[in-house]
């Protein structure tokens, strides 16, 4: 094949997947993508317990890495280079896929690269699409991320917002539980917030100057109303209601961005680009301005490999590769712009 082939692996959290890309120009185009959930694991913790996710990606990652490699009928040999998510996310986590992917690497002497979690997130608005007009503005939505950057390439952010407490994922999680619907919740909320009144309630929303996000106090907000005896049996309408305010913060910050920058494309990824009125309001928002929107198919919001393995294939693709050395860390550094690159030869 002409094309690069890449296996990435993603295990920052509780996915423990495995996919390959190839990449012919600056096309992307997915092969295949394994994913095993952990939710069953932590559903009783109402939240990610890192000692249990590690385990079990132990368990799972070698399975899930042939199961990529059956699906897309593509044997090791055929891999030309391995990419890993390395930051941010849990520690723990995070060194069973880059120790994989580091040792799948050297015994097949192919390049390894570690990606920053978030970058790959924006790249996930570019797996099997055709071409964007650069520079973009790029949001991830997530459950520990709330960041707008801007991008000069699809490997060139700079961070111009982010939220100063809670992600907007992190929010709706947390507001499920308040209403009592479920861990993970964020789906479930935005499930029932189709069926409520968005009006139904009032809640404030924050504004912070510079682009950067606040959701602890529309979460305190909904804890309180939630516990009024006026809004007793309004679960539908308390979801609409808290639903409308983060994303409208969202978008107001996306849209003061786009004007900012007169940036001609806009990508959006994470968890939280797979919440339907997020979806229908960035489009508006793009449309009002004849910005072209990427926003990340569904099944490529949360967290998976092949935005790994597309955010690694461009970088391969460079000539870049990183070394045995490279560690994994719990924090993002997309902002200081230190991927920690060398070029191979170097």
């Amino acid at each position: 094949m002409s094309a690069r082939i890449i296996l990435g692996i993603e295990s920052s959290c509780d996915e423990t997947s495995a996919a390959l890309v190839s990449i012919d120009g600056d096309q992307l185009r997915v092969l295949s993508c394994r994913t095993a959930g952990q939710d069953d694991l932590h559903a009783e913790y109402r939240g990610v317990v890192p000692e249990i996710a590690s385990r079990a990606h132990l368990d799972r990652i070698i399975p899930v890495i042939r199961g990529a490699c059956a699906d897309g009928g593509i044997t090791m040999k055929e891999i030309t280079g391995v990419a890993a998510g390395h930051r941010p996310g849990l520690i723990g986590s995070l060194l069973v896929g880059t120790s994989t992917a580091k040792a799948l690497a050297w015994s097949l002497d192919i390049p390894f690269v570690g990606v920053d979690h978030v970058m790959a997130h924006l790249i996930a608005g570019l797996l099997d699409q055709v071409a964007l007009e650069w520079p973009a503005i790029g949001l991830v939505a997530s459950g520990g991320h709330t960041s707008l950057f801007l991008m000069r390439s699809p490997m060139e952010a700079q961070l111009i917002g982010a939220t100063i407490d809670d992600a907007a994922g992190e929010a709706f999680d947390k507001a499920a539980s308040i209403l009592e619907l479920g861990y993970p919740g964020g789906a479930k909320l935005d499930a029932l917030a189709e069926t409520g009144d968005a009006d139904a309630i009032a809640l404030p929303m924050t504004r912070l100057n510079g682009g950067d996000f606040s959701f602890s106090g529309i979460k305190t907000a909904l804890a309180l109303a939630a516990r009024d005896p006026q809004h007793a049996g309004k679960s539908a309408d308390l979801a609409a209601s808290f639903r409308k305010v983060v994303v409208a913060q969202i978008i107001r910050n996306l849209s003061l961005a786009l004007d900012e920058h007169a940036a001609p494309s806009c990508l959006i990824g994470g968890g939280v680009a797979a919440n339907s009125l997020l979806r229908r309001e960035a489009a508006i928002a793009c449309a009002e301005r004849g910005v072209a929107l990427r926003i990340a198919e569904l099944r490529w919001c949360t967290d998976n490999a092949a935005m790994i393995a597309g955010a690694g294939a461009l970088r391969i693709a460079r000539g870049e590769c990183d070394g045995w050395d490279l560690a994994a860390h719990p924090l993002s550094q997309i902002a200081r712009g230190d991927r920690g690159a060398r070029r191979r030869g170097s």
